[in-house]
């Protein structure tokens, strides 16, 4: 059978209290150890790293320039090519959108420029026909400037 005796608080009490102790004990020599052996080997540490960067140094340099001269330019032309064969080919729909609105805006740009001039041409008749019926102005007169449209068109009335 089994025994459930317990045992008294005191001592487990005592227990404990010499288990931490113990481990306190530990940990500060642990502590200790890791002092003296850091102040020993420490420059010696140091002057590894020095020596392991010297190293180290002059071969990144290399390697960079590798990079730079060697590798960067084949795998840019790689990827060039690479998306050379994967664009799709080009429709001749687009290339011809293309000219079809060149077209459209030159055409629209003679449509205005054939607007302005015309305009002008209105105006400059206006002006030279006010200037040659400046004294002499007749009621027809009158009717043909008074009665032209915004293009410049004159109406007779039936």
């Amino acid at each position: 059978m089994i025994n459930i005796r317990r045992k008294p608080q005191d001592e487990v009490v005592n227990r404990l209290g010499r288990v931490q102790q113990a481990a306190r004990q530990g940990a500060d020599a642990c502590r200790q150890s890791a002092v003296g052996a850091a102040e020993r080997i420490g420059p010696i540490a140091n002057e590894r790293v020095m020596v392991a960067r010297g190293w180290s140094a002059p071969r990144l340099r290399h390697a960079a320039r590798y990079v730079e001269t060697g590798l960067a330019p084949r795998v840019s032309s790689f990827l060039s090519d690479v998306a050379g064969r994967v664009e799709p080919p080009k429709s001749a729909a687009k290339s011809g959108r293309g000219a079809l609105m060149a077209m459209v805006g030159v055409v629209a740009a003679v449509g205005v420029a054939g607007a302005v001039a015309t305009r002008r041409g209105a105006v400059r008749d206006m002006a030279k026909g006010s200037g040659e019926h400046s004294g002499s102005a007749t009621s027809a007169d009158s009717m043909t400037v008074s009665g032209a449209d915004a293009d410049g068109q004159v109406h007779s009335p039936h």
